[in-house]
C-alpha cells in the first residue's frame, strides 16, 4: 500500500463510523489536534470520533486538494481541505477546514501518527 492509498483507506474507514476500522490505520502513539481538543491516546481519539459521529448523524468526510509536502521511505505528510456533511439535530449541514496528516511506515505498512484539523479561517 502506498501513502496515498493509506489516506484513502483512512477516509473510507472514517466514513464507516466504526472506530475499529479507523484504529487499524492508527499508529499506537498517534496524536490528534482538533480545533477544540488534543487527543494523545487511542482511547481519547476513539471518544472524540464517537462523539462527533453522534453529533453529526450520517456524516460523510472527504478530502480535496491533497498536497503531499514531504515523502520519503519512512514518513509522508499531506495537507488537504476536509469537507463533511451530515445531519445536526435533523438538519442537513456541511462544513470544511484545513487538515494535516502525517503517516509513518512501520512493519511494512503506513500508519497515521498525527492529524491536525482546524477551521479554514
Amino acid at each position: 500500500m502506498t501513502h496515498q492509498q493509506a489516506l484513502e483507506r483512512y477516509i473510507k474507514a472514517t466514513n464507516t463510523h466504526d472506530f475499529n476500522q479507523v484504529k487499524a490505520i492508527l499508529h499506537p502513539q498517534a496524536i490528534y489536534w482538533f480545533s477544540d481538543k488534543t487527543c494523545i491516546t487511542t482511547e481519547e481519539i476513539e471518544t472524540y470520533f464517537k462523539h462527533a459521529w453522534n453529533v453529526i448523524k450520517e456524516e460523510v468526510y472527504s478530502a480535496a486538494d491533497v498536497n503531499w509536502i514531504t515523502v520519503d521511505e519512512k514518513t509522508a505528510t499531506c495537507l488537504y481541505t476536509y469537507h463533511y456533511e451530515g445531519y445536526l439535530n435533523g438538519k442537513f449541514v456541511t462544513g470544511s477546514g484545513r487538515a494535516t496528516n502525517i503517516f509513518t511506515f512501520v512493519d511494512d505498512e503506513w500508519k497515521l501518527i498525527h492529524e491536525h484539523l482546524s477551521s479554514a479561517q
